[in-house]
């Protein structure tokens, strides 16, 4: 009876699918993604995140455990050399699997399944979501930005330029003013001049 075995057997015996886990768990370390069907990618994410905790401790004997899975001396040394440094400060979830949709021949749901570290775009996008991140203000900040928000804001360069032309312009017109004020004054305090008189021919 299998009461209460629920993992997935893949559609394989147990040695066939030790097998290809190790030859997909190898493929991972070296080349950091793989892509294959999404059980698979599901079983390989059980078998090779407790191998890349126990490459942490760079050790004989978590050498020996982990080259007893994979019987590969590249992926060990790539693993230990390479990938462990990477992930020393995380504490779990060290691989990623993305879907990509659905196989053409038999509809298997296809994935891709990579090692969180080494995808670049996603760490900067994270990076810059971080940076992005604002705090609410407390009611004591909003209200001195109160006043501030309430205060004029500064004119643009443009407007200020017009401003001045009107100012120029007013003050021209003031002083054209003032002076035909004094030539009616002055026209005004000079006597009139009167007219000569005729003389008759006699």
């Amino acid at each position: 009876m299998r009461h209460n075995k629920k993992f997935n057997h893949l559609g394989r015996k147990s040695a066939h699918r030790k097998a290809m886990l190790s030859n997909m768990a190898t493929s991972l370390i070296m080349h950091k993604r793989i892509a294959t069907t999404l059980p698979k990618a599901k079983a390989l994410k059980v078998y090779v995140e407790p191998l890349l905790t126990k490459s942490k401790e760079d050790t004989t004997n978590s050498r020996r455990v982990v080259f007893s899975y994979l019987q590969n001396k590249e992926a060990i040394t790539e693993l230990f050399r390479e990938v462990s440094p990477k992930i020393a400060d995380r504490q779990g979830g060290y691989t990623r699997i993305l879907r990509t949709g659905f196989r053409l021949g038999d509809n298997a749901e296809m994935c891709i399944i990579e090692l969180v570290d080494y995808n670049e775009n996603m760490l900067k996008e994270k990076a810059a979501k971080k940076s992005a991140r604002t705090r609410r203000s407390s009611k004591k900040e909003g209200a001195d930005e109160a006043p501030k928000a309430a205060a004029p804001k500064k004119a643009t360069p443009k407007v200020e330029e017009v401003v001045e032309e009107v100012v120029e312009t007013i003050e021209v017109a003031d002083e054209a003013v003032e002076t035909v004020e004094e030539v009616v004054e002055a026209v005004e305090e000079t006597p009139a001049e009167e007219p000569a008189a005729e003389e008759k021919p006699e």
